[in-house]
């Protein structure tokens, strides 16, 4: 299917691209969020119309993005769970208790953004995990997982 993207997209195209992708993956995610639309004759007009808004909206996206990737730099969240002699954890540290952590220091971030490389965490020590906060912001910071007896 053919559709014109309406904002970036990683690993698919910038704003205004018209790329072929899988039907599926147009009707179920990228036109439902908003990303895409079919890359019709009127869809066309349409986009060339509203242009100009559309580059000013993701530009504001993106100084948005990287204001908050500026606050983001360097930090290092603390998060302490049960564990074994061994220093290996009783469960794991998933990216929802990385949102958890970040949102009591006064960050707003979505657990999709959240990308562990590595999976869940499962042993005490620091791990750097990226937050993807725009296409093009992903900022690294740095878990510190302690363990209790």
């Amino acid at each position: 299917m053919q559709i014109i993207l309406l904002e970036k997209v990683g690993k698919l195209g910038a704003l205004g691209d018209v790329v072929k992708v899988k039907d599926g993956y147009a009707r179920n995610y990228l036109i439902p969020q908003g990303l895409a639309k079919r890359a019709t004759e009127a869809n066309k007009a349409e986009f060339e119309a509203r242009r100009a808004e559309l580059e000013r909206t993701q530009a504001d996206r993106l100084a948005a993005a990287q204001a908050q990737g500026a606050r983001l730099e360097g930090l290092m969240l603390q998060i302490t769970r049960k564990a074994g002699m061994d220093g290996r954890l009783f469960g794991s540290v998933s990216h929802i208790d990385v949102a958890e952590a970040l949102a009591a220091q006064g960050f707003e971030i979505e657990r999709a953004a959240i990308h562990m490389p590595d999976g869940h965490l499962k042993q005490v020590g620091d791990t750097q995990v990226d937050i993807a906060l725009h296409a093009d912001v992903v900022v690294p910071i740095t878990v510190s997982v302690l363990g209790e007896q």
